[in-house]
């Protein structure tokens, strides 16, 4: 009891600022481990190995009946199925925040989306004018998107001297970036639609609509209908990770079990006296079970989903997703080539011009607020590193290139990420750096 009073009372606000700190723990780290995956699979795809390494992504897994085959490469499993798992969590911490968190108030949710909406569109526009009448031109989405994790990482290695606002602007603006370039990817790269296959799968949405409203709370029942609905995106053209990020939409924020009802039921619990009464069929054992379902239950479904699986997404599917796609055999003809060149000023030049420009004018038109510790130095230096693309920019790549041009690409990425990165930390490292010391 003691020690119970000699913490401080935890206040309303813990409830939303613990989960971001949470989050941003957990994409700093899981960083950290991309950049090493990343190393590695440089390593591996420059060294003899490199045809083992390269062969060992294609290997076919999957089932087949008769005529019917469906069977795909290791590696497509990876970027089409597991990365689903990543969007739906970037789908459920949006969803937290524009609800729950600090994006809930819409002036300040208005900022991070100008940002977002502005390096959406002007690296495009810049990768399509160095790329007019070029193969390859319809790779213009590989320059839209922020690697969520890199960009905390970098903040990260800069510790306390960043200040909170910038956190919160970049994580909320890669955020709305990856959202909307993967529905850029289910628009302008998918293949023909099978509208059948379309007509399912938003049946399978509005089951898990029609579940919702009927109360069901049962995570593998749900689970069950993603796969459903992910198969039938997957045969319709449209890329099958888009389930990912419209179920995270959906996801419910509101809790079964209010806080005095969890109270009344754990009092009920405590009432009990001390012994081994807690077996058999028994009015005491059914309602320890029904208050470790009520503590369960005392949390949002989207706060549940994001603690199970952002661990696995970090550091789990993130690192086997850059071991299966960032090796590149690096060649010096590569680095030169155009698609290189469009994607690297897309990523150094677009990405920046796009965040501060579009960021700039939404606080002038007074649709947007902007706290004044957040200046606009700083944000010019968080800018820089909305361009590292890594995750996202390789996940498109493939996508929107022919392999004869991919690895060309793929440099690209990788020296475009890797310079945003530094510029963008040099920057805020000097900013910091004299604040301290004035």
């Amino acid at each position: 009891m003691q020690e119970q009073n000699a913490k401080l009372p935890s206040e309303t606000a813990d409830r939303f600022t613990r989960p971001f700190a949470r989050f941003l723990k957990i994409e700093a780290t899981s960083g950290l481990l991309l950049l090493f995956a990343a190393i590695v699979a440089l390593w591996l795809a420059n060294s003899p190995w490199s045809a083992i390494y390269l062969a060992f992504w294609d290997t076919p897994i999957g089932l087949q009946f008769g005529s019917l085959d469906f069977s795909r490469s290791l590696q497509h499993w990876i970027n089409d199925g597991l990365m689903t798992f990543f969007f739906f969590v970037v789908s459920l911490e949006l969803k937290r925040e524009l609800v729950l968190g600090e994006l809930r108030h819409l002036r300040m949710a208005t900022l991070p989306f100008a940002g977002a909406l502005g390096g959406m569109l002007v690296p495009p526009l810049l990768f399509i004018a160095i790329m007019t009448g070029q193969p390859g031109a319809h790779g213009w989405g590989t320059v839209m998107a922020t690697d969520t994790a890199f960009v905390i990482g970098a903040l990260a290695v800069l510790g306390s001297r960043i200040p909170p606002s910038l956190r919160l602007f970049l994580l909320s603006l890669a955020i709305f970036d990856d959202v909307g370039a993967i529905m850029v990817v289910a628009v302008g790269y998918g293949e023909s639609l099978n509208w059948t296959a379309l007509a399912f799968s938003m049946l399978g949405l509005a089951a898990v609509a029609g579940s919702a409203r009927l109360g069901i709370r049962s995570i593998p029942i749900y689970f069950l209908f993603g796969a459903m609905i992910w198969l039938c995106f997957d045969a319709s053209g449209i890329h099958p990770t888009i389930a990912g990020v419209v179920l995270g939409l959906m996801t419910p924020t509101w809790v079964w079990v209010s806080d005095a009802r969890l109270r009344a039921i754990l009092r009920r619990v405590l009432s009990y006296p001390g012994g081994e009464h807690w077996s058999g069929d028994t009015a005491d054992r059914r309602d320890l079970r029904r208050a470790g379902r009520a503590v369960s239950e005392s949390l949002s479904p989207v706060e549940r989903l994001e603690m199970m699986l952002h661990p696995w997404v970090g550091f789990v599917i993130m690192p086997v997703f850059a071991l299966a796609n960032a090796g590149v055999a690096i060649s010096f003809a590569d680095i030169g080539q155009s698609v290189s060149v469009a994607i690297f000023a897309g990523l150094v030049l677009g990405k920046p011009i796009g965040v501060l420009t579009f960021s700039w004018l939404a606080v002038r038109l007074g649709i947007a607020t902007h706290d004044p510790i957040l200046s606009w130095p700083l944000l010019a230096g968080g800018a820089f590193l909305t361009g590292i693309g890594f995750t996202m920019s390789l996940f498109i790549a493939g996508l929107a290139f022919e392999p004869a041009m991919l690895d060309a690409a793929k440099i690209g990425v990788l020296i475009g990420s890797a310079f945003s990165a530094a510029v963008g930390i040099l920057m805020l490292a000097l900013l910091t750096y004299r604040r301290q010391d004035s």
